[in-house]
């Protein structure tokens, strides 16, 4: 059974960019595809990004298209989101989850990391 750790979570100013990380332990991480999720104060949890198997194909929610970018590095088994770019509506508890089917949803999560943008 993996585990998996967030961090690189903060605040930062309406424009500016953070990168996630999630390190995976424990299961063969290159047989997992990843996914980030996030949710915000008040509203449900919403899909933002996913890779799959090896890193051949990603998926990304409309609202992030062009600011942020999923990647994985499986020698290092992390899972990485790059966001640029980021608004105020970015503000959300940010998730990374894992699982061993491409099925839209999630057996393994993290603890989550904050992500606070002021404008």
């Amino acid at each position: 059974q993996v585990q998996l750790v967030e961090s690189g979570g903060g605040s930062v100013q309406a424009g500016g960019s953070l990168r996630l990380a999630c390190a995976a332990s424990g299961g063969i991480f290159s047989n997992y595809v990843m996914g980030w999720l996030r949710q915000a104060p008040g509203k449900e949890r919403e899909f933002v990004a996913r890779i799959s198997w090896r890193g051949s194909a990603t998926k990304y929610t409309d609202s992030v298209k062009g600011r942020f970018a999923i990647f994985r590095d499986d020698a290092k088994s992390t899972m990485y989101l790059q966001m640029n770019n980021l608004k105020s509506e970015d503000t959300a508890v940010y998730y990374c989850a894992a699982d061993e089917r491409m099925r839209g949803e999630y057996a393994y999560w993290g603890q989550g990391t904050q992500v606070t943008v002021s404008s």
